[in-house]
């Protein structure tokens, strides 16, 4: 990489933007005092053009011949005498002839000599060129004809003096210079104090960062005018909007965990406590009745149940949603409901299920999908009455569970949904409080709705809203290899 380059890549963004502003000033300023000084020469130019015109018949006697012997004498021709000028007579053969009244010389070139040749006295020539002494002149050379002493073509010269005029172009420069070097110092500057001010919001955005990365501390906003919206304001919007969905997401972890260790110390409590009674009754020898060893092991292997529902209700939770992005298609939320009720019916024997189910068919993935559905029936089989009934029905992308239990009271209803809540009338119930919470988390990330409510008589009903997706074409079945016939 250049070395330039690298140099400037290095620099600090508001050190670059000051240098890209003082060189894009510069260019313009540069472009700008080029042209301005072109058309202040062009203009004194044809100012100078204009009096070397004036100066041609000048020092030119009655019949068109310069008078070189003798300055003419006074008579109506003195208002063509020069003033401040040069005039010689140039002949083909180079020589030349210079009046005295001439302040002096002009160094022929061959541009003179090609106007002799050209014999046009319709046109001139303009250049720059020098006297004897090599003062910078302007000179104009008109063809004139026929010089009367040598018969031979012959041109009219006329000069003048550029000292003035370069001197005036030259102060010019130097004015320009000044100018432009104090335009882009000051540009330059201004970049700078235009830059620290436009990068104040990324200084403020860069120290709340190094605090964040510093500290941990998320609780750092960043003030931002609301009717602000360019980038930055955008940018600042976007930290304060990350560092509060951080801070969010780090106190429902500590509240996941401060609630699984909760809900785990009281089965793992019960599993210590029985477990040290089977244990201490073989250490002495005193073994326990058989009827309270059986009741002592049912309850060990209860909350082992529990245990395990617990983790798997954790890890559930715990998915992110780029782990379940490769799992999602779509899926007949028919099929997944006769699943789920098919383990409902084992789980609530004694109760009556009742099914009306209409195909749907809904983007999802089976298995959470499956369990979110009999997370819901498994908390109507729980609250029914023995002998009581749950209606099922699908239809049109709504299913709706319904028990005919004690139903949730109105205060309860915004709770249900919330991590390891439960209500105090189901506290002696088995359960971690973590199904309903699954079972929205799991309807949200498919796109749809759940709802709990009273339901019309008592109980209650849960309702499920998914949008639907496109049919699936039917799989095409195998088609079994064809036998020869010939073989045996």
């Amino acid at each position: 990489m250049n070395p330039v380059l690298r140099r400037y890549r290095s620099l600090p963004i508001r050190s670059r933007l000051a240098l890209l502003v003082a060189a894009a000033v510069a260019f313009a300023v540069a472009a700008v005092s080029v042209t301005c000084w072109f058309i202040v020469q062009g203009k004194l130019y044809d100012q100078v053009n204009n009096d070397l015109e004036k100066m041609l018949g000048r020092g030119v006697g009655p019949d068109g011949v310069v008078v070189c012997a003798s300055p003419p004498q006074k008579n109506d021709n003195d208002e063509f005498q020069p003033r401040n000028g040069y005039v010689q007579l140039v002949r083909q053969d180079g020589t030349t002839c210079v009046p005295r009244y001439s302040e002096g010389t002009v160094k022929v070139t061959g541009a003179d000599k090609a106007v002799i040749k050209a014999a046009d006295p319709r046109t001139g020539t303009y250049r720059n060129g020098t006297d004897e002494d090599g003062n910078p002149v302007r000179v104009l050379t008109v063809y004139k004809g026929i010089d009367a002493v040598t018969s031979q073509p012959a041109a009219l010269m006329v000069a003048t003096s550029l000292k003035g005029t370069q001197s005036t172009l030259n102060e010019l420069a130097l004015i320009l210079l000044l100018v432009s070097g104090v335009g882009v110092l000051g540009a330059g500057a201004a970049g700078l104090a235009v830059a620290r001010a436009g990068l104040r919001p990324v200084d403020k955005l860069t120290e709340a960062v190094e605090h964040v990365a510093r500290t941990e501390d998320l609780s750092i906003r960043i003030p931002v005018d609301e009717d602000a919206e360019d980038e930055v304001a955008r940018l600042s919007r976007s930290f304060n909007s990350m560092t509060s969905s951080l801070a969010s997401s780090r106190d429902l972890q500590q509240q996941l965990i401060a609630d699984a260790g909760h809900e785990l110390r009281t089965p793992l409590t019960s599993l210590r406590t029985n477990i040290e009674l089977l244990t201490r009754s073989e250490e002495t020898g005193r073994p326990l009745p058989e009827a309270d060893r059986k009741a002592l092991l049912a309850s060990v292997k209860a909350q082992m149940t529990e245990l395990a529902s617990l983790i798997g209700d954790l890890q559930e939770l715990s998915r992110s949603e780029g782990q379940r992005g490769e799992r999602v298609q779509v899926v007949s939320l028919e099929d997944t409901v006769e699943a789920a009720l098919r383990r409902a019916r084992l789980r609530g024997p004694e109760l009556t299920i009742t099914a009306s189910l209409e195909p749907w068919y809904t983007r999802a993935e089976p298995a959470a999908l499956e369990r979110a559905v009999v997370n819901i029936l498994d908390n109507a089989v729980k609250f029914s009455p023995e002998g009581g009934t749950i209606e099922v029905r699908l239809d049109g992308g709504v299913l709706t569970v319904r028990d005919h239990g004690p139903g949730i009271p109105a205060e309860e209803l915004p709770h249900v949904f919330d991590r390891f809540w439960r209500s105090p009338s189901a506290r002696a119930l088995p359960g971690s409080g973590l199904g309903l919470s699954i079972v929205a988390r799991t309807i949200e990330q498919s796109g749809g709705q759940v709802t709990l409510d009273h339901a019309d008589g008592g109980g209650t009903v849960a309702t499920v809203r998914l949008p639907g997706a496109p049919t699936p074409p039917p799989e095409t079945p195998e088609t079994p290899e064809t036998l020869d016939p010939r073989t045996p």
